[in-house]
């Protein structure tokens, strides 16, 4: 990991060369350093200190002036909308990469031979991201060992994280591709199928929900370790709730291992205890079969069911009596009512 010292007097000695504001952030726009004020500042910059990270508005202004693939700065137009001062963006590459971005706030003052003079810095900015990415990469191979449900795979990872963790899995696309290393400071990344991440607990949904966004797939989270060491179960659980949300609209695009209810004694079933439990609705028709799982999640709400199923009560009655004859259940039985909406359930997971 980068160390937080070296890059908050880079961005102090690069605002004294040039009489500046600097904010230095990383690829995602999160914050990572800044100097004390150099004259006003506007909205922008002080939302951006309070919250340790730009508006997704303020973002996509940003990002239209090109500064992710720019290889020097980029003078960025002040915007009275969003109460915005004329700003320089000097992004932070290092091997023809993006790392992150130097922001100062400009009165006027800062020619490009004025810049000139903090070219140095700027480059030991970006090579500080840049080794930290690649020593991201390093402890990411090391994950699987960490995540390994094998005691002695565990005891030789080499990954340290302070408690409490939580572990997210995410489905790959084979549409997309995201950039792990761009993800918040602390969290490790493992590229897979699904991909794994470990993170601090406070950052996981966020970073969970980033991911899934990039990848537009669905993606699962683990309960909080407070013991790095525990780390694997998360792993499990996350696995699990990723299952879940792949196979359940209501728990989709990110589901989290502890609002699953019921779902979690599902997620751990293995395929053949599935399999047993799908057989009790095997032959129903999608129809039927969506009839009846609707009509359950609901308790048995008449009214309600038809309404979601866009019918008549007497259709939702007609239909519900096809399936009691088709699979010799009483709907009205409540250990009957149980082993069909099980069924349902175990179905939707061997698909």
């Amino acid at each position: 990991m980068h160390n937080n010292a070296d890059l908050q007097e880079t961005v102090d000695e690069i605002a004294r060369v040039l009489g500046a504001s600097a904010t230095l952030e990383d690829r995602s726009f999160r914050l990572l350093a800044y100097n004390a004020q150099h004259g006003e500042i506007d909205a922008v910059r002080q939302e951006s200190i309070l919250r340790r990270r730009a508006t997704g508005q303020v973002r996509a202004y940003f990002e239209r002036f090109g500064i992710a693939r720019a290889a020097g700065p980029v003078r960025i137009p002040a915007d009275r909308a969003l109460d915005l001062k004329a700003r320089i963006c000097w992004p932070l590459r290092h091997g023809e990469v993006t790392y992150g971005y130097l922001w100062l706030l400009d009165s006027g003052a800062l020619g490009d031979d004025v810049l000139a003079r903090a070219a140095t810095l700027v480059a030991r900015a970006a090579s500080t991201l840049a080794q930290e990415a690649r020593s991201r990469q390093d402890a990411g191979r090391g994950l699987r060992a960490l995540l390994s449900a094998d005691p002695e795979e565990r005891a030789a990872a080499s990954i340290e994280l302070p408690g409490p963790v939580t572990a997210v899995a995410v489905r790959e696309s084979t549409e997309r591709v995201a950039a792990l290393w761009t993800l918040p400071r602390g969290v490790f990344a493992r590229a897979g199928s699904p991909v794994a991440l470990l993170a601090p607990a406070h950052l996981a949904a966020e970073v969970a929900q980033t991911l899934q966004s990039a990848y537009g797939t669905a993606a699962g989270l683990g309960a909080p370790r407070h013991d790095t060491a525990d780390a694997w179960q998360s792993w499990r659980e996350a696995q699990q709730a990723l299952r879940i949300a792949e196979h359940f609209p209501r728990f989709a695009p990110v589901a989290r291992w502890e609002d699953l209810g019921v779902h979690r004694l599902l997620a751990r079933l293995g395929r053949a205890d599935l399999r047993e439990l799908a057989a009790e609705v095997e032959g129903l028709e999608p129809e039927l079969a969506r009839t009846t799982e609707t009509y359950l999640d609901l308790g048995g709400h008449a009214q309600q069911a038809a309404a979601e199923l866009g019918v008549h009560r007497q259709t939702l009655y007609y239909r519900l009596g096809k399936v009691e004859r088709t699979l010799h259940r009483d709907l009205d039985d409540g250990d009957d009512r149980l082993a069909v909406h099980l069924g349902l359930k175990a179905a939707r997971l061997t698909r």
